[in-house]
């Protein structure tokens, strides 16, 4: 099978190397790729001739991050199957929404996730076939240890795998309303690695996966990539920036991707000026443009470079990046197209715009996704006749072929006729000294149609009124572009994958305008 049994390949190329550091188990988490694939034979053999999964058919996973969710991918990929993990955060309600669209015949499912569960069945009925991680199990659940166990009569192999077969469902970042699950076929994995490979990392690379693995950035952006060149991939159950540091110093870490709030997050944990980071060829921002105070901040203590990248969960991941020589001279830019994706910047009419115009990000490439899975409509509006997936980022590209992402399009707000996008404005926020996050929105305003309203977080034993910050503002960009207030939080709220979350500031803002216009009548 040339494709879809990684860790077959894996424990015949490398098979005592460390494939996996499972951290939250101790010792006991630490798994070559001889062991890797014996638990993929296993759970693979046992979905197949216990649970009676066919080829095509889903198995779900609700949990926190563990070497589970290999065990599932891999094993799926040695039967035919769709690994299909849910994001842990979600409403019992919403879980059951997801389970109910994509059918899982099995699901396996963390102790922290028993009641959700629990009421996903109790919805479902007893077609659902449970397997419990830990200790805590429902009624008639199976314990998952006991599926390792299992010992399939026959190869665990699937003889038919096609490149067009779909490996996993992985389901969108949700900050602008419900998921839509991303159909990931062998073929976009392969290609995706390629270009992970290309631009990215080496044989024997460390990483450390933090980023949930139900998101495609703890699963697609470094781990499967690195589990396909003999690498190795340390696996953090929840975000720790001083568990971080310390491991990155224990299993010798070579790369690893963050995005800019958690690099705020490390700058400023206790240990930080004292971790080695000798060994780390470089480190990868993603999610937003890494802050240059926040870089310069990181270079004044440890001189290691930072690459920007760009990527999303319908193409690849990894679509775009930028050579640390670059970090500062193109700092904002989200680098070139990576080798074997095509990228241009269109108008509303889809002709090209001119270089240093602002258009939509549409791509083409064998690292896309195979469209949405049971949502023609939503593929459909994505995709366009010629191939081209229209990613809804507004961006610009200069005449060394460097795009920088200008915003969304549904972020971009309209005031006075004029457009106006956040991203610029955050950008200039972020210059200011006291500042440590900010995020820029459009609301309703009777005289403007849609003014900007700004919510900034300051650094620690910081302090700057908001009039102060506007004043920073006007003195950087038009007077038009500049919001006509400034909230400050003690912290944002933010997605599973550490992007602010836009749409509950924006409601927040219009509800509190609304109590205000009423108080004052």
């Amino acid at each position: 099978m040339f494709i879809g049994d990684w860790m077959g390949r894996g424990a015949l190329y490398w098979p005592e190397h460390m494939a996996v550091v499972d951290v939250a188990k101790g010792d006991a988490g630490r798994f070559t790729y001889r062991a890797l694939n014996a638990r993929a034979e296993a759970l693979g053999g046992w979905l197949r001739d216990v649970a009676g999964v066919k080829p095509g058919e889903r198995v779900g996973l609700v949990a926190h991050n563990g070497v589970e969710y290999l065990d599932a991918l891999f094993a799926c990929g040695k039967i035919g199957a769709i690994f299909v993990p849910y994001n842990w955060r979600l409403h019992a309600q919403e879980l059951t929404d997801l389970v109910r669209d994509t059918t899982p015949r099995v699901l396996l499912y963390g102790d922290d996730f028993h009641d959700s569960v629990a009421q996903v069945k109790e919805r479902l009925g007893d077609a659902l076939r449970l397997v419990h991680l830990e200790t805590k199990g429902l009624p008639g659940s199976m314990p998952y240890a006991e599926t390792l166990l299992h010992q399939p009569a026959a190869p665990v192999v699937n003889a038919q795998v096609d490149a067009e077969d779909i490996l996993c469902l992985l389901f969108t970042g949700g900050t602008t309303g419900r998921s839509k699950g991303a159909k990931v076929s062998y073929r976009m994995v392969a290609w995706n690695t390629l270009n992970t490979l290309v631009h990215e990392v080496r044989p024997g690379d460390v990483t450390i996966t933090h980023t949930p693995m139900f998101h495609t950035g703890g699963l697609l952006v470094y781990t499967v990539p690195l589990l396909t060149a003999g690498g190795t991939v340390v696996i953090m159950r929840r975000w720790d920036p001083e568990e971080l540091l310390t491991l990155l110093e224990r299993e010798k870490v070579t790369l690893f991707f963050a995005v800019p709030t958690q690099y705020q997050q490390l700058h400023d944990a206790p240990r930080f000026r004292e971790t080695d980071f000798s060994r780390v060829r470089f480190m990868t921002s993603g999610g937003a443009p890494m802050p240059v105070p926040l870089i310069q901040a990181w270079q004044a203590v440890h001189s290691v470079p930072f690459k920007q990248g760009f990527g999303m969960t319908e193409f690849g991941p990894g679509l775009f990046s930028m050579g640390p020589e670059f970090a500062i001279s193109k700092a904002g830019s989200i680098g070139r197209p990576n080798y074997f994706i095509d990228a241009k910047l269109v108008d509303d009419d889809g002709r090209e715009v001119p270089v240093g115009e602002v258009g939509e990000l549409v791509l083409k490439g064998p690292s896309m996704c195979s469209g949405y899975f049971n949502d023609e409509a939503a593929t459909k509006e994505a995709i366009d006749a010629q191939g081209w997936l229209h990613t809804g980022d507004l961006a610009r590209r200069d005449a060394d072929g460097f795009f920088t992402i200008a915003g969304r399009k549904k972020d971009m707000f309209i005031s006075g006729g004029e457009n106006v996008y956040p991203l610029e404005l955050e950008t200039a926020l972020y210059e200011h000294p006291a500042v440590q996050q900010c995020a820029v929105v459009g609301v309703p305003d009777a005289k403007w149609g849609e003014v900007g309203r700004a919510f900034v977080v300051l650094k620690p034993d910081a302090a700057a009124a908001p009039e102060e910050l506007l004043a920073h503002l006007r003195e950087r960009v038009a007077r038009f572009k500049v919001p006509k207030k400034v909230e400050l939080l003690e912290r944002m709220p933010v997605s599973a994958a550490g992007k602010i979350l836009k749409r509950e500031l924006r409601q927040a803002a219009i509800a509190a305008d609304a109590r205000g216009q009423e108080q004052g009548r």
